[in-house]
């Protein structure tokens, strides 16, 4: 007899698509923390490339991982983002280090120890928005602002490094195809 899984019409889903609004910084500073990680990485003798420039960003919500995005989900979403209204933020990172510390991998990442209110005053109107789309089950949980700079490193623990700032000029609607290192920008929002 065959497991469930290999039976015509069970296969297990993968998903392939993912649905996330973030900060992505300008090119000019996606080139340098693209630098600074391979600096990073080797000061620490992790063998690997960091993530692409035109790939860095921060996300502020992540709207799920699907086999295909489900239909009425990016229109809300995108008219969740055109409801925004705030200026330009300033980010602040000043730590280096890895996520899931209980394991031996983890994703390399620039986090903050403090701060960042604006960045944070942001992400909840955007949190209104997206509740007032019926998009609540996407705003539960807490907000971590990190940028990955590579993933499926060794862990290291969090050291503070000198602060890292750059200026925010918009929200993105991205939708990533999983396993391609593909964004595709779905809709904008400037901070103006």
């Amino acid at each position: 007899m065959l497991p469930q899984g290999s039976l015509p019409g069970f296969d297990l889903a993968i998903p392939a698509d993912r649905l996330f609004l973030a900060i992505f910084p300008d090119p000019a500073y996606a080139t340098r923390f693209e630098a600074f990680a391979a600096k990073h990485l080797a000061a620490r003798r992790m063998d690997g490339k960091p993530v692409e420039a035109s790939r860095l960003h921060l996300t502020l919500f992540h709207l799920g991982d699907y086999t295909e995005l489900p239909p009425g989900l990016v229109a809300q979403a995108a008219d969740a983002l055109s409801h925004l209204s705030a200026e330009p933020v300033t980010i602040r990172f000043d730590q280096i280090g890895s996520f899931n510390n209980r394991s031996t991998h983890g994703d390399f990442v620039l986090s903050a120890s403090d701060g960042n209110e604006a960045l944070c005053a942001l992400h909840q109107q955007l949190a209104t928005h997206l509740n007032a789309a019926a998009l609540n089950p996407y705003t539960k949980g807490s907000f971590t602002p990190h940028m990955t700079l590579a993933y499926n490193k060794p862990t290291v623990p969090f050291q503070h490094i000198e602060p890292v700032v750059w200026p925010a000029h918009e929200v993105v609607l991205i939708h990533s195809l999983l396993g391609k290192t593909r964004h595709i920008r779905l809709a904008d929002k400037p901070l103006c």
